[in-house]
């Protein structure tokens, strides 16, 4: 709030000084009052500025952990976004810490007493247990990008007074502030702005606020665990899920790839969800959003910052959108203790050098990746035999592509190509887009996990085929 009546003060220099003490006098209702009049300057004024007075007045602060000034410190308090007038714009590139949290009684110190004797492990609205699910989104208003990072729960890292350890347990050693400072040593020293910590039950509760959202389920889904009251029972294909269902896509784990098919399934989830509910019609909707999950949630965000963060999602185009994973691989059987993903550091430092600003002394501004170095993954999803992929194949060897393999199929039918740049390496895929003259590139981690581009083809390579074909009969 003192940001916002600064602000206020600073715009109303110019007035009489009988402004001024009524402001003094009632600094809350003059400095919504302000607030007000900023607001309705602004371009999304019908959506927004309502949305955000609604929620300013009326709503629990969305912070529940109490931070020590040590812990506090961790984070950069400086604002990120504008005056009164600029409310909904982010003055600065964010670096924002997301933790998704499922909680079971074992997993706390003290457990309500009223789970003790229950045969099942209920889940709980705590923030205390195991970090489920972390992500770094950077918000970057000077290249107009979203980049998010997904890091695998069970990466090994050192984490500051406990050795090294899974990183998911950072959240139970030291709560979020420990947690962003593994996370920042992770990567290199990435700075950590802000931070949000969402309980599973308050992930259910914002997708159904939100009215669902339509997915390709990759496949037959079938999982129980009565000890939980877990039951995942779905269907393969393109459906409309509701919050428990989209719960049951993103925690099954029971495949070959475990925790990072499930985190390739966030991606997808999240893409879906960001393309169909991120809109002015939504910011409309935070009062009520808010007013539904905000016992799940504690985030240092105020509320101008989220609608600061909303309002740039909103105007960022979806091409825009980037979704990476943390470079690594899983040990090998018997290598550790437990399993785990072990980090690329070399991966890791292009990665950030490339996305997040954070250029190391062996990293150049200006690098081109070998085209006979790349991996690249053939992921079929048009039904037809290998041989229908030899042109494509030739095609590729032609521009000077080498290490070319066919993988397993992409599952969900697609008319255009995916492009995919699994590693982050976004010029090299749109390279390959020129090559081929077709497709659409994506920059996300959704492909073939051993290669650095994937090439899931769609229908528009059938069309493509069939012109190659026709132009040698001639």
């Amino acid at each position: 709030m003192t940001i916002q009546r600064s602000s206020a003060e600073e715009n109303q220099s110019g007035k009489a000084s009988k402004s001024s003490n009524q402001i003094s006098q009632n600094s809350k209702s003059g400095r919504w009052l302000w607030f007000w009049v900023g607001m309705s300057g602004i371009a999304m004024v019908s959506a927004t500025a309502g949305a955000l007075l609604a929620v300013s007045l009326t709503s629990t602060p969305l912070q529940q952990a109490q931070l020590s000034p040590k812990d506090e410190a961790v984070f950069d308090g400086d604002r990120i976004s504008g005056g009164v007038l600029r409310f909904s714009e982010l003055t600065r590139p964010v670096n924002l810490l997301v933790l998704g949290m499922s909680v079971l009684p074992p997993d706390i110190q003290n457990p309500p007493p009223e789970t003790k004797n229950l045969r099942y492990q209920p889940e709980l609205n705590s923030f205390d247990g195991l970090s489920d699910v972390m992500l770094l989104l950077k918000f970057d208003p000077e290249t107009k990008k979203i980049i998010m990072l997904s890091i695998p729960r069970d990466t090994r890292t050192e984490i500051e007074g406990y050795g090294v350890k899974k990183i998911n347990a950072a959240n139970v050693d030291g709560g979020p502030a420990l947690t962003a400072k593994t996370v920042s040593n992770l990567l290199g020293g990435a700075g950590i702005d802000r931070y949000v910590r969402i309980n599973v039950l308050g992930v259910a509760k914002l997708i159904d606020v939100l009215g669902g959202v339509t997915v390709y389920v990759p496949k037959n889904m079938k999982y129980q665990d009565d000890s939980q009251h877990l039951y995942i029972n779905l269907k393969a294909g393109k459906q409309h899920l509701n919050g428990d269902q989209t719960l049951q896509l993103l925690r099954f784990r029971h495949d070959e790839l475990g925790d990072i098919g499930r985190i390739q399934r966030q991606q997808m989830v999240m893409r879906a969800f960001m393309d169909q509910t991120l809109n002015p019609a939504t910011v409309a909707q935070l009062p009520k959003v808010l007013d539904v999950v905000k016992d799940h949630i504690d985030t240092n965000l105020t509320v101008e910052e989220l609608v600061a963060l909303m309002g740039f999602g909103v105007r960022t185009n979806r091409s825009n959108m980037q979704m990476l994973m943390l470079p690594g691989r899983f040990s090998e059987k018997g290598e550790f203790d437990a399993s785990y993903w072990l980090p690329n550091k070399n991966g890791i430092s292009k990665l950030m050098a490339q996305h997040f600003g954070l250029e190391s002394a062996q990293e150049q501004l200006a690098t081109t990746t070998d085209p006979r170095s790349l991996r690249v993954a053939i992921q079929d999803s048009t039904g037809g035999d290998r041989s229908n992929l030899q042109p494509l194949i030739r095609a590729l060897e032609k521009s000077g592509y080498r290490n070319i393999y066919v993988a397993k199929a992409w599952g969900e039918p697609l008319e255009v190509t995916h492009i995919v740049a699994q590693q982050g390496d976004g010029d090299s895929a749109e390279s390959i887009r020129n090559t081929l003259g077709f497709g659409e590139v994506r920059v996300e981690s959704t492909g073939n996990l051993g290669s650095d581009i994937s090439i899931q083809v769609g229908k528009d390579w059938l069309q493509e085929k069939s012109i190659l074909e026709q132009s040698r009969t001639k």
